[in-house]
């Protein structure tokens, strides 16, 4: 009925099969940490489609702030929010699943990338995260383990949790990231503008792409923050010429100079055997709130025109968002989701043992997805990276002369 189905979709519920449900999603494993919540796989029972599910106790500023800042994001490298679900006592983030797994996983396992697999993913990153600029939006976390890949070995980015909205000429002043991809500034504990710290941490990653290792490592943290504030790293001999002008033109260690997102669109490398679509900014996409098709589906679901069109133009990203946002996704084969009659049969479930109670889905998510690594032996993965997936610092501005935070022994290494 259509009293009961309410009722399972708004709970934290165990149902008579005993597998752990939250809302319309049913929990699969844990895949991942991300800064400020966990991360499982679960799966929306309505339409059968995979999503990522990040939680935190008690919510916190940096996950409202990550939900309010991914309401407003809407390009396709970066991780879609279609639903949030908070309680008496935790936030649940529902969110685009990328079932290729992080990036650092894909170098761990397969080694460095050829120039040109890795401009083609690297075009993506710069069209996310310029995407995001020009919203006034900075990441300040942009790492390896930040960037998924989708079943096409699309780029998604993922994980806002330290990201925060800046106004060029006030600067921000919390000093948050990983280490080894960290702007010199952020070590030296200065205010900065914001877009600048992720440029610094876009050549780390294209030197990561290409190398298949960091630019600058070190035994501990005074030794990696000693050798990025002498800007100074090892060119490999394979890196063509182009590539490494690039990659000079984001190491800056003067953050004035260091070049913009616009300018690096121009470059010559990122475009090459691009002629005829060299990057340029990203024009968000109006929003489809109309598909007959969906909104049929989701009436023979139980629910209302009415209230379809109401969580839509309203954005409330509660159970209706998600679901037709959830019916619009492509099938990993590139085929449309399955419209069809049976998944009106999906809300039909055991009466729930409730654990909590919804008191409002609305906002949005984020986080990182961490699939298994397949690392040979004679490859040499970082033990910071092993042992803090999650991002290691975010201090306050009272710390002047240098930033202060704890890791592992060994800072960073190289990847393979």
């Amino acid at each position: 009925s259509r009293s009961l189905g309410a009722r399972c979709r708004n709970s934290i519920a165990s149902c008579s099969d005993e597998t752990p449900h939250i809302g319309n999603y049913r929990l699969l494993k844990t895949i991942g940490k991300g800064n400020f919540a966990k991360v499982k796989l679960a799966r929306h029972i309505l339409t059968g489609k995979e999503v990522r599910l990040g939680h935190g106790e008690g919510g916190g500023w940096g996950l409202f702030r990550e939900v309010r800042i991914m309401k407003g994001l809407n390009h396709p490298n970066i991780v879609q929010l279609f639903e949030v679900i908070e309680t008496d006592k935790t936030l649940y983030l529902i969110m685009e699943y990328a079932s290729g797994g992080e990036v650092f996983d894909y170098l761990v396992s397969h080694g460095r990338m050829k120039e040109i697999e890795a401009r083609a993913k690297f075009r993506q990153i710069v069209s996310a995260v310029h995407y995001c600029h020009m919203k006034n939006i900075v990441h300040r976390d942009l790492k390896a383990e930040n960037l998924l890949l989708d079943a096409n070995a699309n780029i998604k980015i993922a994980d806002f949790g330290f990201s925060n909205e800046f106004t060029l000429g006030n600067k921000l002043d919390t000093f948050c990231g990983s280490p080894p991809y960290a702007a010199p500034e952020l070590f030296q504990g200065k205010k900065y503008d914001g877009p600048e710290v992720d440029v610094w941490s876009l050549g780390v990653i294209l030197y990561t792409l290409v190398s298949g290792s960091l630019p600058f490592d070190g035994q501990n943290l005074k030794e990696l923050r000693e050798r990025v504030l002498r800007g100074k790293y090892r060119v490999p001999f394979y890196m063509s010429t182009d590539c490494e002008g690039i990659l000079r033109r984001f190491l800056v260690l003067n953050p004035t100079k260091r070049c913009t997102l616009d300018q690096v669109m121009k470059d010559k490398w990122i475009n090459a055997g691009y002629d005829e679509d060299s990057l340029k900014p990203h024009i968000e996409p109006v929003e489809d709130y109309s598909d007959t098709s969906r909104i049929e589906v989701m009436v023979g679901m139980g629910f209302t025109p009415e209230e379809i069109k109401d969580a839509l133009l309203n954005q409330k990203y509660n159970e209706v968002t998600a679901t037709y946002l959830l019916l619009g996704l492509k099938n990993e084969d590139g085929s449309e989701s399955r419209l069809a009659s049976t998944l009106s049969l999906a809300r039909i479930r055991p009466s729930p043992i409730t654990n909590g109670t919804n008191k409002h889905s609305s906002a949005t998510a984020g986080s990182s997805s961490s699939s298994s690594s397949h690392s040979k032996t004679q490859r040499s993965t970082s033990t910071y990276h092993r042992q803090r997936r999650h991002s290691d610092f975010c201090e306050s501005s009272t710390v002047h002369s240098t930033v202060y935070f704890t890791v592992p022994s060994t800072v960073s290494s190289r990847l393979l």
